[in-house]
């Protein structure tokens, strides 16, 4: 018990990130950049309406398989006002979940990085969306978002000029970001 104390005081902690281990991962990437290759996985099952559910359990990186002990589900439906039963987030609110969890991941994990510490951070998404283009009713109308807004609120030890540094971070390094902001080629098609 007292030997475990005595290893946590030893490593490099900020933000929760260990960033000696964070800079470990990073030298092993860069001496066998093969094992940067990952795989995420997900099933999904339609159940009524607009409700679904996902399944998370498994996924490839550092060329192996890695299977969780038990897996993550996660609901999705549409609001009453979207014909739905609201036994969930609907899927864009998910998008704006998962943009909202990955800028933030980086800024924690670039700051802690460069040993800046992070003492709390918040943030508040808004997507607009015009159904037009889902419902089919105009061509000429995006089906998806046409702007996402992310607003920081953040407590670190930083300057002001510093802070802006840190939170652009996120969207520097955030792979969901970069997922969002570029064209990125999705097939959809019978399973065979």
């Amino acid at each position: 018990m007292e030997q475990s104390a005595k290893n946590m005081e030893n490593q490099n902690v900020v933000n929760g990130v260990n960033v000696d281990e964070l800079f470990g991962t990073i030298d092993a990437v860069k001496n066998a950049p093969v094992i940067a290759k990952f795989k995420f996985k997900a099933g999904n099952q339609w159940l009524d309406g607009g409700h679904n559910r996902t399944t998370i359990k498994n996924f490839y990186g550092t060329q192996q398989e890695h299977n969780r002990k038990e897996p993550f589900v996660l609901d999705a439906d549409e609001p009453p006002l979207l014909l739905g039963n609201d036994h969930g987030p609907n899927p864009v609110e998910y998008a704006l979940t998962a943009l909202a969890a990955c800028v933030t991941t980086s800024i924690i994990y670039h700051a802690a990085a460069r040993g800046v510490t992070i003492r709390s951070m918040e943030s508040r998404l808004e997507g607009d969306i015009d159904l037009q283009g889902f419902l089919g009713i105009k061509d000429d109308v995006h089906r998806g978002y046409e702007e996402v807004r992310m607003y920081v609120n953040i407590d670190a030890d930083a300057s002001p000029e510093e802070l802006e540094e840190i939170i652009q971070l996120g969207p520097t390094y955030s792979p969901v970001f970069d997922t969002f902001t570029r064209a990125v080629p999705v097939t959809v098609q019978l399973d065979k």
